[in-house]
């Protein structure tokens, strides 16, 4: 007698989804996320045994504790998949659920789906693997190496300078905001000068050699000489191709939802993981798009062929452009680029099944990735160069002949800047040559898009963690949101610097680029993810002793005021909700003064 069949997946939606598509014989249970974690017992509360081979202690999370019972009690005697999701956070959490189940992680009990659809679910039932050890020793490794930088710089900064937290990721995102905003506050802005030569229909402007900047005399100067009249010297006209962009990767969806939809990259992902587990749409549960937690923008062959033939029957076969895809430095590739599952379920004939940030999302994702396989707009560039009295004016205009891929997806809205007809040779009098005054501006500071496009840029992070650095930036006070900006706070800016002067050699883009390769390498079994640790940690702990002399303690601030409760001075503290007064014999006095509790404004 066959046993019953148990897939087990992360979340509750997926299940029900997933549940859908096998029928009544198979049953589908959620592990609802991770179900152990690092013990926080052992040397330093690390979990990790430093002095006998780091061997990691791991402890089943304690509100999971029933849930696990429950889970363990129904996959009993049952033939068990673990449908974690398909990436190395997924592929541990198989592995720990693989152990508390008793299975065999040697036999073929993992399933792997990229897409949540009918016939990709029965394609991974068809083929299960092996747990991919590889794949969970580099998320051990990672995890490690955050619980023991995270662990000792939090204590280190928690009691000398109060603040919160610090980590491997969150710590380098921190550094690019304080250090950006240093070199705001350093800024010094200068002042230059343009020239225009404004025509009766259209306007001129100065040519000014690369790399300089106009002074008010040069400017003056250049004015005065540029007299009627104004000779064409040169016109030109050419074609020039703009390529679609490719499909949708986890950080220019959480780019572009932020730039084009307000959506935060944590709205971001929680709206694309409900398009991804499912909607019912037409009376089944469909998963709408492929996972979202993803660096490659490759597509699937079958998708190709579906969107080549839609592309061809809707806009025509001049419409259809070349498939290309590159894979660059940093990128895993284990996944394909964010696209829709089906081409025939388009936005619009969905749209009554989706919420409003669920339609918003889901037509930016299905018109790109449709469009990345779309032929290039071409447009005519014309470039006019004018002669006065040996000064160069420039004027162009650009015209849209072919709209390409810009016919389904065009988020530049390019305008057509037509000019009259203007031939070589031809002589025009400008009604006035005036110079314009500028001034330099400082940088600007971080969105969610912009810090995002930079870490992703550095090599810092991965797909999966960008909107959980920025939530932990922002919840440990280290930012303030303004103006959609990020601006470190005090404590920000103090926490930054205390870190650079003390772990500069760990906390700084490069260092943590590289650690993300080795975490990679280790992936690709090529590397040992015990050794990693060991060495990192065998340098990193001299740098906490160094830290913990060296670190100047902030201690509270004293008043002229006495407690009421034992008599001792009162202090000023620091909290998270800003300055407030209480007694110096603090733990065994707990008097506050609450009239003077200072409450932050919201950003």
């Amino acid at each position: 007698m066959l046993k019953q069949k148990v897939i087990i997946v992360e979340s509750p939606s997926k299940s029900k989804t997933i549940g859908s598509y096998v029928g009544n014989d198979v049953l589908v249970l959620s592990s609802k996320g991770h179900v152990r974690d690092l013990a926080t017992s052992g040397k330093d509360g690390l979990g990790i045994d430093v002095d006998n081979g780091f061997e990691p202690s791991y402890v089943v999370i304690s509100q999971k504790r029933t849930f696990v019972k429950e889970l363990i009690a129904k996959s009993k005697g049952k033939d068990v998949l673990i449908a974690t999701d398909p990436d190395r956070e997924g592929e541990a959490i198989g592995w720990h659920l693989a152990q508390l189940l008793n299975l065999d992680v040697n036999e073929p009990n993992r399933i792997v789906f990229r897409e949540i659809t009918k016939p990709a679910i029965l394609e991974a039932l068809d083929h299960p693997r092996p747990i991919d050890q590889n794949l969970v020793n580099s998320q051990e490794a990672r995890r490690m190496l955050d619980r023991i930088i995270g662990f000792k710089l939090s204590k280190l900064l928690q009691s000398k300078i109060k603040s919160k937290s610090a980590g491997r990721v969150q710590s380098v995102a921190l550094k690019l905001i304080v250090d950006l905003e240093k070199e705001i506050e350093a800024f010094i802005p200068e002042t230059y000068y343009e020239i225009e030569a404004r025509f009766k229909d259209f306007k001129a402007d100065y040519k000014i050699p690369k790399n300089k900047r106009l002074s008010k005399e040069k400017a003056d100067q250049i004015v005065k000489e540029s007299t009627n009249p104004f000779v064409v010297k040169e016109v030109t006209v050419k074609e020039s191709k703009r390529q679609a962009k490719p499909p949708f990767i986890t950080s220019t969806l959480q780019q572009d939802a932020s730039q084009n939809l307000s959506m935060s990259a944590s709205r971001t992902m929680m709206v694309a993981q409900a398009l991804y587990e499912g909607k019912e749409i037409n009376g089944d549960i469909v998963g709408l798009i492929t996972y979202m937690r993803t660096d490659s923008t490759r597509l699937a062959e079958p998708f190709i062929k579906d969107a080549q033939a839609y592309i061809k029957d809707t806009f025509g076969k001049s419409y259809l452009g070349s498939y290309k895809t590159t894979k660059k430095e940093n990128t895993q590739d284990a996944h394909e680029a964010i696209r829709p599952t089906r081409v025939d379920l388009t936005p619009e004939s969905i749209k009554d099944d989706l919420s409003k940030d669920e339609y918003k999302l889901y037509k930016r994702i299905y018109e790109r990735a449709i469009a990345s396989l779309m032929a290039p707009a071409i447009f005519e560039v014309t470039k006019v160069t004018f002669d006065a009295h040996g000064h160069a004016y420039l004027l162009d205009g650009i015209r849209n002949i072919f709209l390409g891929h810009l016919q389904l997806f065009d988020d530049q809205k390019t305008k057509d800047r037509l000019l009259m007809p203007i031939e070589k040779g031809q002589t025009f009098d400008a009604k006035e040559v005036i110079s314009i005054e500028k001034v330099t501006t400082p940088p600007t500071r971080f969105n969610e898009a912009s810090l995002i496009k930079s870490l992703e840029s550095l090599g810092i992070g991965r797909p999966s963690t960008y909107a959980q650095i920025i939530q932990t930036i922002k919840s440990r006070d280290y930012v303030v949101v303004d103006e959609k900006r990020f601006k470190p706070t005090k404590q920000g800016v103090l926490t930054s610097e205390q870190l650079d002067l003390f772990f500069n050699d760990i906390i700084n883009a490069n260092y943590t680029s590289s650690m993300e390769k080795d975490l990679d390498t280790i992936a690709e079994g090529n590397m040992d993810g015990i050794k990693l640790v060991r060495d990192f940690y065998k340098s990193f702990i001299p740098m906490v002793d160094t830290a913990n002399q060296g670190m100047k303690k902030i201690e509270p601030k004293m008043t002229d005021e006495l407690c009421p409760m034992c008599g001792k001075p009162l202090v000023i503290r620091q909290s998270k909700y800003g300055e407030f007064t209480a007694c110096s014999g603090f733990p065994k006095c707990r008097y506050i003064k609450k009239d003077v509790i200072e409450t932050p404004k919201e950003s």
